[in-house]
């Protein structure tokens, strides 16, 4: 990258053009050989010891509305990524200087180590600021809106997730980071990606505030064809819950960063499917085409239902995708694993098209992501609150309640002539009952699927009225 270094002038398209350059010739990896000894293998609360200076983050003192916080390397960060700002559009070098950190517990480096760094914390705001994302690890970063804490994470891109050969880890080599203007309320990233089968320009606009907005425009080349990509990717975690057979010996009623999948489909269908911790691994694909939105959401907001006092499930944010221009056939991807490991994000969601990538060929993808308490575009129609499951009144049989709410549901006469249409494939449903409660714009539907002889069934779940949909299409995937 002779032309993104010290002292060069900066064009976001030299980045682009330094992605182009590296498809060109294979993979040079990342090493971790420089680290010192024990770096690699500390603790985890060894490392989380390791901050900056007061005062030493970038640009602090300067009421841009933005400082960026360095991030050491050590524990599982242990991959080198260079820092740049772009001054006036001049690079500037973001040097390691072993004096600007706090090093807790952990023995400081050698007073000449350049260790570059593994990646970058920014805050937000002037007179109260705010810790508003966190870019690190592979192609890995978070984000929340204001009041809320960090949860779940996005990729700027993921490669064959799920598969028998193993998942391929993109990584970003380096980050350039716009210099803001006071007052603007927006900072703009620019990244160089890197993987075994491809390469990319990322180009990053974060807007923080009650919601917060990350503009994310990625130009990938193909070093090989890559059949199995993925945009708009977001994991969280989902280990126990009313929706959910699985259950843990735990203080705690449930335990989830996220509740479930919202999508709006290129039909302009709402949808809603809860997610699960279940027995085995579940890869669930919804065919699409031009998607409209799409994301991991939190719906869950009472403190009641988690009873955590330090994890705060309900203050985790949803993560909303809003597809910019054409995105073509393809579909919403949601892998299941079954996990008992708090730290690990066990579901995953994200966009795969159904064209291919060809090796040598040229992508361009953008989509917005709103990192909120809810997606900034909502379903003009009553929503799937609340998921329980159990036990149904004989054999195989499973008993489902589904709470819906919303303003239509206050509607008294609307909610006379609403009828829930259910269908489950393979299976039978039984026992269809509704509740409704006018005064809390809210309707419980009850009923229960025999599967038969079969271990798996697609649900499916709707109120309407007069042929017109009420709620939101409710699904879900039972495994017996």
């Amino acid at each position: 990258m002779p032309s993104l270094v010290d002292g060069q002038h900066f064009d976001a398209s030299l980045v682009i053009d330094a992605a182009r350059t590296l498809a060109q010739r294979p993979l040079i990896p990342l090493t971790a050989t420089d680290l010192p000894e024990g770096y690699a293998t500390m603790p985890a609360d060894q490392y989380a010891g390791i901050r900056m200076q007061p005062g030493a983050t970038i640009w602090a003192g300067e009421n841009r509305g933005f400082t960026v916080e360095p991030l050491h390397r050590g524990y599982v960060f242990s991959n080198p990524v260079s820092l740049f700002t772009v001054e006036e559009g001049t690079i500037r070098r973001i040097a390691f200087d072993r004096s600007k950190f706090d090093y807790g517990r952990v023995a400081p480096p050698a007073a000449n180590a350049d260790l570059q760094f593994s990646g970058m914390r920014i805050a937000a705001g002037l007179e109260r600021p705010f810790e508003v994302a966190i870019f690190q690890g592979g192609t890995f970063f978070r984000a929340l809106a204001r009041g809320q804490n960090f949860g779940a994470m996005s990729r700027a891109l993921i490669l064959r997730p799920g598969e028998q050969r193993g998942e391929e880890l993109p990584f970003f080599r380096a980050f350039w980071i716009e210099r803001p203007s006071p007052a603007v309320g927006s900072l703009v990233i620019h990244g160089l990606l890197d993987s075994e089968s491809v390469s990319g320009a990322v180009r990053m606009t974060l807007r923080p505030g009650d919601v917060t907005f990350i503009d994310v425009e990625m130009t990938l080349f193909a070093r090989q064809a890559l059949e199995h990509v993925g945009f708009g990717c977001t994991s969280a975690t989902f280990l126990s819950g009313p929706q959910s057979r699985r259950t843990f010996d735990d203080i705690r009623p449930s335990i989830g960063e996220v509740s479930g999948v919202q999508m709006l489909s290129g039909g302009g269908e709402w949808i809603y499917r809860p997610v699960n911790n279940p027995a085995t691994l579940q890869v669930s694909s919804f065919v699409d085409e031009n998607p409209k939105g799409f994301g991991l959401v939190q719906r869950e907001r009472d403190p009641a239902a988690f009873q955590d006092d330090d994890q705060r499930f309900e203050l985790r944010p949803s993560v909303w995708n809003e597809p910019l221009g054409d995105w073509g056939a393809g579909s919403v991807q949601l892998i299941e694993i079954p996990s008992e490991s708090e730290p690990n994000k066990n579901i995953i969601m994200y966009w795969r098209p159904k064209q291919a990538l060809a090796a040598g060929s040229e992508t361009s993808v953008s989509y917005r992501q709103a990192w909120c308490w809810q997606p900034p575009e909502r379903p003009p129609l009553a929503i799937a609150t609340r998921t329980r499951q159990g036990k149904g009144t004989q054999g195989r049989r499973r008993r489902f309640i589904v709470e819906f709410t919303g303003d239509k549901l206050a509607d008294a006469a609307l909610v006379a002539s609403t009828r829930a249409t259910i269908t489950a494939q393979p299976g039978a449903v039984q026992g269809v009952r509704l509740w409704p409660y006018p005064e809390r714009k809210m309707m419980r539907v009850g009923f229960e699927v025999d599967p038969g002889t079969d271990t798996l069934s697609e649900l499916r779940l709707v109120l309407q009225s007069g042929g017109q949909p009420v709620s939101e299409t409710w699904l879900n995937r039972w495994t017996w």
